[in-house]
């Protein structure tokens, strides 16, 4: 409180001491006669050396920000593509930033130079065609080359990904994030948001899942179509004719989509169940260095935008419709530390996205590996059936010799692909 006094205080003091100058100032000039359009010579020149010293100050201060903020602490890009968007953006600061200088330097060094001063009269002229050439045609000029250079670089980041890019899901809710991995056919199931419940978070399509999700449809204990029947025939429950109009029409949307989920039962082909059952699920998405990756994202409930800001991407999610990019990851998160010279540096996906109270909290974390890291951890994951990674039974004993003989094989052969796609990148970087 008395912290606050004192800046008050400050504060008014501040005010009536300029208040008084300015006065001071007023009275001056009556005494001595001139009018308040005549300036003098001397607080002409005054003002204009002040120019030269605000820009030397100016400079100073605009410098030694760039220096120690300009990029934020996010490091070199860690993806293929983000090195051609830094590329881009440093040509766009280095166009800026010519600019910003020629131009304050020549209205400073101008006000300066050109200082009013006794006998000499100002020259006024309305156009020049020359000078609405120069800053017309070479501002033109500069956009389409920062334009197409642009363009190029988004149909590269928004181009088809290569055949062998590996396909990852990334799905968002309040406040959360989950990957889905593709299995060894490297295709996602396929989903439907009529079949989410708290088992089937991802809404996969299997026949289990229609099967479940009819069920909890007609008899789940809470909004089911058996509970809003009871509730809307009980005569004991007295509800107004807008509570009772409002659970109709829930009953209504429920029936309708139980016709749905039964239609779809019966039409399923039993044999992609296979697509979605190899799938399995992360809530660390975890990468390796060089592969090429396919990712599709959806959301369960808001617009959520997910922000890989050391990759330099970005893309949105959206209810009711998936969304996509690609990248290549060209740095490990051990090697990242070293170039970010922080033991504890970890990548990490963000919302970007203002999408609730807990929206600031929204993260998840990202970890770059090495071909054996990222194989250690990816034939240690269990699918969306139960299964290893290459389909095999998770109990080694209940594995017979062939089978184990089989499984071995496939790792090794996984192993040197890994290998392969991680040399492959270091040879591009030589």
């Amino acid at each position: 409180m008395i912290n606050k006094l004192v800046i008050l205080i400050v504060i008014v003091l501040g005010v009536i001491g300029v208040a008084q100058l300015v006065r001071l100032n007023e009275l001056s000039r009556k005494h001595s006669g001139r009018k308040e359009e005549n300036i003098p010579n001397r607080d002409n020149k005054l003002n204009a050396n002040l120019m030269l010293v605000f820009m030397i100050f100016f400079y100073a201060g605009f410098i030694w920000l760039m220096l120690k903020f300009g990029w934020t602490g996010r490091g070199p890009a860690a993806s293929t593509h983000g090195v051609g968007t830094d590329w881009l953006l440093n040509l766009n600061f280095v166009i800026i930033i010519t600019v910003f200088f020629l131009t304050n330097t020549l209205l400073f060094v101008f006000a300066w130079k050109y200082v009013k001063r006794p006998g000499v009269k100002a020259v006024f002229f309305a156009h020049s065609n020359k000078l609405e050439a120069i800053w017309t045609v070479i501002p033109a000029l500069v956009l389409a080359v920062i334009i197409i250079l642009g363009l190029r670089t988004w149909n590269d980041i928004t181009d088809e990904s290569a055949p062998e890019a590996e396909r990852v899901e990334v799905f968002s809710w309040q406040f959360a994030w989950k990957a889905r991995y593709s299995g060894m056919d490297n295709t996602l199931g396929a989903y439907d948001y009529k079949l989410t419940t708290a088992e089937n978070e991802f809404a996969l399509i299997n026949k289990a899942n229609i099967d479940a999700a009819r069920d909890s449809m007609s008899y789940g204990q809470i909004g089911s179509i058996k509970v809003l029947e009871e509730t809307l025939n009980n005569p004991n429950v007295i509800m107004s004719v807008e509570e009772r109009e409002k659970l109709t029409n829930e009953l209504a949307v429920k029936q309708r989509l139980h016709r749905l989920l039964t239609q779809m039962g019966i039409t399923h082909n039993d044999s992609l169940d296979v697509l979605a059952s190899n799938d399995f699920f992360s809530d660390t998405l975890v990468l390796l260095k060089g592969q090429n990756y396919e990712f599709t994202f959806r959301s369960k409930d808001v617009i959520h935008s997910a922000y890989f800001p050391h990759f330099r991407a970005q893309m949105n999610t959206v209810p009711g419709m998936e969304t996509r990019m690609k990248f290549q990851p060209i740095y490990t998160t051990e090697e990242m530390r070293k170039e970010m010279n922080d033991e504890d540096f970890e990548y990490i996906l963000m919302c970007n996205k203002i999408c609730g109270g807990s929206h600031y909290n929204m993260k998840m974390p990202v970890r770059v590996m090495n071909a054996e890291q990222y194989y250690n951890w990816k034939v240690n994951q269990t699918t969306y059936n139960g299964k290893t990674y290459f389909g095999y039974d998770a109990d080694p004993a209940n594995l017979s010799a062939a089978e184990k003989a089989e499984q071995m094989k496939k790792r090794e052969a996984l192993l040197e692909s890994y290998k392969a796609i991680e040399a492959s990148l270091d040879t591009e970087e030589k």
